[in-house]
């Protein structure tokens, strides 16, 4: 029976996939089937086809024009609710049209133009096969014109002078292509130039370019110019004068008459206050402090009009928890017309928010769920500080043998607590510091009790962190100053005791399951290009981070003289401390071939080093390998380290970590409709320990032979792009695999066990 319904569903895709896509074509017209470009440029983007105003349906691998195959399933009485059903799940037919390919041409050559070849031709090849027909673009350049001189020749004297005292380089440069859109792109330049430095009313459609293309050698000059008002008089330049913050109400959308009346009242029973040269309105509720008002507000009286500062103002207010929505107006000043008046609106957010929540959890694997309650206080001093509270708990259905004691199902429960303040709390900090907008400090409490068959264990953690941002956003910080986490197990049972805590042959075992003091410092930085020129501009990131545990302890106790235990470790407070250093660094990056194929790659490297008083890393503290976001042919956990292998088939994740992780991936990613993009990729990597674990066999980083143990998977995901979230759907298959005894390579031995499946939100690198 099974067979028999194998058999059936194989023919019926093959059917689908035979199905005729020139069922509806009228006698003498031909389906478009596909379009080719072809061109002898060099600097001719990818996106052509973005010219082309007649294109083909849609089509995917294997299936072929999917959606015109479903239409053509429908009938042609459209009467029928069913067949209208089906043709707007389906595509109609795209109709060869001469008309379209002929504008289609036109837009070619003249986008040809725009790059700078302002002598190009375009030819245009029809291929008929049956109804069906194939149209090949064919582009010829010839020789195009470059930029012999770039030159400022503004008439306006004082943008002039501006405009040769600002260190920014131009982006046109001798022996650039003559491309157009380069040139669109230095009038916004000096436009962004212009706006930042007083010009209020500035706009790019005064800057215009003068070109000299009658050198009749390919070359053109170019001379930068601003037109002049029509009036003759000079572009204004404005300063800041009056700067007036209103802070609880929103008087730009009272339109109602009771929103009148409200603001009328409102302003009946403000109080207004003078600070640091700001006007500052609010009514009986605080809502704000003064201090928090201008700390965010990059708008300076008598300082010189700034889209910058007032992008920077507004990023700063939207940031804070407490704010909910920013206006910012300008307006010329009465007394002088040559300065603004800006009037800045802060509307509050709803301070207390509750959340209740169920989620789904794959750790190391293994599913659970996981509810929660939360409660956030969003401006607890009025000052956009944030209280929050969160009620956890979770039940993990662990797989595996279950005659493993590490393999049976557990449940956790536990509570969090964190107060976050919009500045740096750190005393002898100069207040230019402690009270930049992009500065964070948080404070955090946790408490988890897990619940095992064989033994109970409890997490509190206690931790200080600071962040901050770059003006640009281009770079992020993030410091753990202090991150201290105490693990104990109050009850254990006789049989985990003696099976794996006594255990002395088995270090990596003993040390996750022993109680232990972690107090951690640590450093994250990341550099990102968010900010592109254009569309298919590269992007980049880099993230690093470097940690050190146990300085504290080891100061406490060699000034109180510890002494040792049986294992060689001096304790604090009756617990064994950790002492590590670890560092990773990461780097990402991605070249946009064309707006719908883009190739990714991604390097990852890892090393982590135990000292002192302990000879193995914390668990929490290792690197393991296999995943969604890793070597995508293991599932999580369950690669490495080294060539080491499990030996027996049940879980082994605490053997499967290791002190060292290198990991490199390249995907090449395609749209293939709005809503769906296809991807391949490739992985490869592994972890190793520094020291030689007896536990761990073949694990040990080795110079000589380490690149023999780098696992290699290969692998297509389907990506569902909601454009706010992106869901992912990869399946991995393994190459290389360290662990395949003699027979590594395992390419041309697929096999069900040899793959993992893996879901995840958001691109991997």
């Amino acid at each position: 029976m099974k067979k028999l319904n194998y058999t059936l569903a194989t023919s019926l895709l093959f059917a689908f996939i035979a199905c005729s896509t020139t069922k509806n074509i009228p006698e003498g017209k031909y389906l478009l089937d596909e379009i080719e470009i072809k061109h002898d440029t060099k600097n001719a983007t990818a996106d052509l086809e973005d010219y082309v105003r007649q294109q083909p349906n849609s089509s995917l691998p294997l299936l072929g024009k999917f959606r015109l195959k479903i239409y053509n399933m429908a009938g042609q009485d459209t009467a029928r609710w069913m067949t209208r059903a089906i043709r707007k799940i389906g595509q109609a037919p795209v109709v060869f049209s001469n008309s379209q390919t002929a504008i289609s041409a036109t837009q070619l050559r003249k986008q040809l133009n725009n790059q700078g070849y302002l002598n190009a031709e375009v030819d245009t090849a029809l291929q008929i096969k049956g109804k069906k027909i194939s149209v090949t673009y064919n582009l010829k350049g010839n020789e195009p014109y470059k930029i012999r001189n770039y030159t400022y020749a503004i008439s306006d004297t004082t943008i002039a002078r501006i405009m040769g005292r600002i260190p920014m380089e131009p982006l046109l440069k001798q022996g650039d292509f003559y491309d157009k859109d380069m040139l669109e792109e230095e009038r916004i330049r000096v436009n962004n130039i212009m706006r930042n430095v007083g010009y209020y009313n500035f706009s790019k459609e005064f800057v215009y370019f003068k070109v000299d293309s009658t050198l009749n050698s390919h070359q053109a000059d170019l001379y930068l110019d601003v037109y002049p008002r029509r009036d003759s008089l000079p572009y204004s330049r404005y300063r800041i004068n009056d700067i007036t913050v209103v802070s609880g109400i929103n008087t730009m959308t009272s339109t109602t008459d009771r929103d009148q009346r409200r603001t009328r009242w409102f302003f009946r029973n403000a109080d207004t206050t003078e600070y640091h040269g700001m006007k500052i309105i609010r009514g009986r509720n605080k809502f704000l402090r003064n201090s928090s008002v201008a700390r965010n507000n990059f708008l300076r009286k008598g300082s010189y009009y700034s889209d910058l500062a007032q992008s920077y103002t507004y990023q700063a207010y939207t940031k804070m928890s407490a704010v909910k929505q920013v206006n910012i107006a300008f307006s010329q000043s009465p007394a002088d017309s040559t300065k603004l008046d800006a009037t800045i609106i802060l509307l509050p957010a709803n301070a207390h928010w509750f959340k209740a929540g169920l989620d789904g959890t794959n750790s190391a694997g293994d599913i659970g769920i996981a509810p929660s309650v939360s409660y956030s206080h969003q401006n607890l001093f009025n000052g956009s500080e944030q209280l929050n509270i969160r009620l956890k708990g979770a039940y993990e259905f662990v797989s595996g043998d279950k005659s493993d004691l590490l393999s049976q199902n557990f449940y956790e429960y536990g509570v969090e607590t964190s107060l976050t303040f919009p500045m740096f709390l750190f005393p002898w900090l100069k207040k230019s510091w402690r009270e930049q907008p992009s500065a964070t400090t948080r404070i955090s409490l946790g408490l988890t009790n897990q619940h095992r068959k064989e033994y109970d264990r409890q997490f509190f953690n206690a931790a200080i962190n600071y962040g901050w941002v770059s003006k640009r956003g281009r770079m992020t910080h993030s410091l753990d100053f202090l991150d201290i986490n105490y693990i104990r197990m109050p009850w254990v049972s006789e049989q985990f005791d003696s099976l794996y805590l006594s255990n002395n042959n088995n270090p990596i075992l003993r040390e996750s399951y022993r109680d232990q003091l972690v107090a951690r410092t640590g450093y994250t930085i990341t550099l990102t290009n968010r900010r592109r020129i254009n569309a298919l501009y590269p992007t980049y990131s880099l993230r690093g981070s470097v940690e050190v545990s146990g300085a504290l302890p080891r100061l406490v106790t060699t000034l109180n003289g510890a002494d040792r235990d049986q294992f060689g470790q001096k304790k604090i407070v009756g617990v064994a401390y950790a002492e590590y250093l670890k560092g990773t660094i990461d780097y990402a990056r991605t070249f946009y071939l064309s707006k719908k194929h883009s190739l990714a790659y991604h390097v990852g490297l890892g090393l982590a080093h135990p000292y002192g008083n302990s000879d193995v890393l914390p668990f929490e503290r290792r690197f393991f390998a296999g995943g969604t976001n890793s070597i995508r042919g293991w599932s999580t956990r369950s690669l490495g380290p080294g060539s080491y292998r499990r030996k027996t088939g049940g879980s082994d994740f605490v053997n499967q970590t290791g002190d060292m992780k290198f990991e490199f991936s390249v995907e090449n990613r395609m749209k293939i409709s709005p809503l769906f993009e296809f991807a391949q990729f490739i992985d490869a990597g592994n972890i190793w320990t520094l020291k030689d674990y007896p536990d761990q066999e073949g694990g040990q980083f080795k110079f000589n032979s380490f690149y023999k143990e780098l696992a290699v998977a290969y692998g297509v995901g389907l990506r569902l792009d909601l454009s706010f979230l992106l869901l992912r759907f990869d399946v991995g298959a393994r190459a290389y695999d360290p662990e395949e005894g003699s027979r590594h390579f395992v390419l041309f031995r697929p096999a069900w066990k040899r793959a993992a499946f893996h879901f995840g939100i958001g691109y991997p690198f």
